[in-house]
């Protein structure tokens, strides 16, 4: 491809809306453009690499054994109000209405779709298992779209669907998958590690999430740096703190804090290190108001609050209910004397001796109050989220703590979607049974934001071979008949020799190219220069190290496979 003739519109300086590192090398090389919040116009450099993308997922999938097909965008609405999601998936799910008043939807994932295929055409264990997959453009409405492709209203996902005849199958199903997903993304050249998540939105028993690892990531992962434990920090289980020595209970007093909400401003000014507080949170759940206790140094889980309270959402009740309900500005909420609500705390509560809560009256605070003795606990449970220095549940270690960027998510979902819409097929004794599903998603668009975030430098970006726009970037230098013709029998043997290459035909100076190659980031650049011809060689540079080395232009696609061999991998 010459770059005469390929839109490429590259930037020299950082487009203000750019939040990431890879949000800003996107839009500054070229690969992507805005068409409104969350929605981007992949541009022809940016597609290819896309496309590779998809190819590696499409060849490991196949691999596994799944079949692709290809479900439509809109989704009735009568389909997702048989498993409920209708309702439950809240606002990001885009909504409209055809010419004929129908419901509709724009499928954030399909679940529902692929679950009605399967009731309509699967009749007999003996088509069992089945693996389905398809790579498509999906729509959710985020509230707040933000970091490019990183977190986008449109996107494109790989999502597949696995039906088993029991649970045995179905876990072999999932493991298939997640070795595939562990082929996939190593393929693409990024740095990751499968932890366990939560279920959310999509439901089922368990799941994990592929995460690639980078400081710019918006998840957090906890794991084990010596043990076999990882998960994401809003799935990571915390075991109860085994009771260290106990302090006598100490007289329940109350104090005065004037102006003193937050934990840090109450352990400031009663000089205490914040484990010492507990935090006395009010969330609405449904028509119920619950107060959650956790230690002053602890952070609440809502995810974790959601599921024991059994329900799909839980907010933090408003300064009017937080009145109402304790008497008191927000702030100065305590579980001493508070009726009316259910009061559930975290374990590390139980274990705590003669701490400070809220008085449940203006600027004022109780110390030394010990539970069930000053206030009592309905239920105790692991409500926090982890973090580095906690255990590790599996006993493995301790745990450790790093940013991720969530690009793949394999979920067992059991019959959650089968019971609800009745897909079931007949066992070899004629029995009507339910399909036992799991469910798998790829970001593609998400993954190879996530290289860029891996995978850059100062000047621009360093993209893993196998993903690449072009493996090589073609410099000519100067308008001499011996580096056109140089150029010419070099771009023609690369390319003879299987490798993708750009030549940047352009009528600009050599520093102008030299910094658009450096931000593009083809692994390896060529620079054919009168000076070097005059010596008989080119001047071949390796992307990521920066190493630079002389070679006779007929040696230069010979050295360049034997580079590249490495990152061929057999897709069979």
């Amino acid at each position: 491809m010459r770059t005469s003739q390929l839109l490429l519109p590259t930037l020299r300086e950082d487009p203000g809306e750019a939040e990431t590192v890879s949000h800003r090398l996107m839009l500054r090389s070229g690969l992507i453009r805005r068409v409104a919040a969350g929605i981007y116009t992949y541009l022809p450099l940016g597609l290819r690499i896309i496309r590779k993308v998809e190819d590696i997922i499409r060849q490991e999938m196949n691999r596994a054994g799944a079949q692709e097909l290809l479900m439509p965008v809109a989704s009735p609405a009568e389909l997702w109000r048989e498993t409920g999601r209708w309702d439950f998936y809240g606002k990001e799910l885009l909504r409209f209405k055809d010419r004929h008043e129908r419901d509709f939807c724009l499928g954030p994932t399909h679940e529902e779709v692929i679950t009605d295929l399967f009731r309509r055409e699967v009749r007999s264990y003996r088509q069992l298992p089945l693996n389905f997959y398809q790579i498509q453009t999906k729509f959710r409405d985020e509230i707040r779209p933000r970091f490019g492709l990183m977190r986008g209203r449109e996107f494109i996902m790989k999502d597949a669907y696995s039906f088993d005849a029991d649970e045995a199958g179905a876990r072999a199903s999932y493991q298939k998958m997640y070795d595939a997903y562990h082929r996939i993304f190593t393929r693409c050249g990024l740095t990751f590690r499968a932890v366990e998540a939560d279920t959310g939105l999509i439901g089922g028993s368990s799941s994990h999430e592929f995460m690639v690892l980078a400081d710019t990531g918006e998840e957090t992962v906890v794991y084990t740096e010596t043990g076999t434990y990882a998960a994401n920090v809003e799935r990571a289980e915390l075991l109860p703190p085994e009771e260290e020595h106990v302090e006598e209970f100490r007289p329940l007093m109350a104090v005065k804090t004037p102006n003193c909400r937050t934990v840090e401003e109450v352990t400031t000014f009663l000089k205490i290190e914040p484990n010492r507080l507990v935090k006395t949170l009010l969330y609405k759940a449904g028509d119920q108001t619950v107060a959650v206790l956790v230690r002053g140094d602890h952070d609440a889980n809502e995810i974790k609050i959601r599921r024991i309270l059994g329900v799909t959402e839980v907010e933090l009740a408003g300064q009017a209910v937080v009145e109402k309900i304790t008497g008191a500005p927000v702030g100065f909420a305590g579980p001493v004397g508070l009726t009316g609500v259910r009061v559930i705390a975290d374990h590390a509560v139980k274990t705590a001796r003669n701490v400070v809560v809220g008085g449940n009256q203006a600027d004022t605070h109780y110390v030394d109050a010990n539970w069930n003795r000053d206030f009592q606990v309905e239920q105790f449970a692991d409500l926090r989220n982890a973090r580095a220095g906690d255990p590790s549940p599996r006993k493995d270690g301790v745990l450790k703590a790093t940013k991720g960027i969530e690009v793949g998510h394999v979920f067992m979902l059991g019959t959650k979607y089968s019971q609800s819409m009745n897909a079931s097929f007949l066992d070899p004794n004629g029995k009507e049974c339910l399909a036992v599903m799991g469910c798998y998603g790829i970001g593609v668009g998400r993954a190879a934001a996530a290289a860029v975030e891996q995978n850059h430098d100062d000047k621009g970006i360093i993209w893993p071979f196998p993903i690449a726009p072009f493996h090589v970037h073609l410099l000519p230098l100067g308008e001499s008949s011996a580096v056109k013709e140089t150029t010419a029998r070099l771009y023609a043997d690369l390319e003879a020799a299987g490798l993708e290459v750009l030549l940047d035909d352009r009528d600009e100076r050599a520093g102008v190219k030299f910094n658009d190659a450096d931000l593009i980031g083809a692994p390896y650049q060529v620079v054919v220069g009168e000076k070097g011809l005059a010596g008989g060689t080119v001047e071949m540079k390796t992307r990521r190290t920066g190493e630079k080395i002389k070679l006779a232009p007929a040696d230069v696609p010979g050295t360049l496979l034997d580079l590249s061999r490495a990152f061929r991998t057999p897709t069979t």
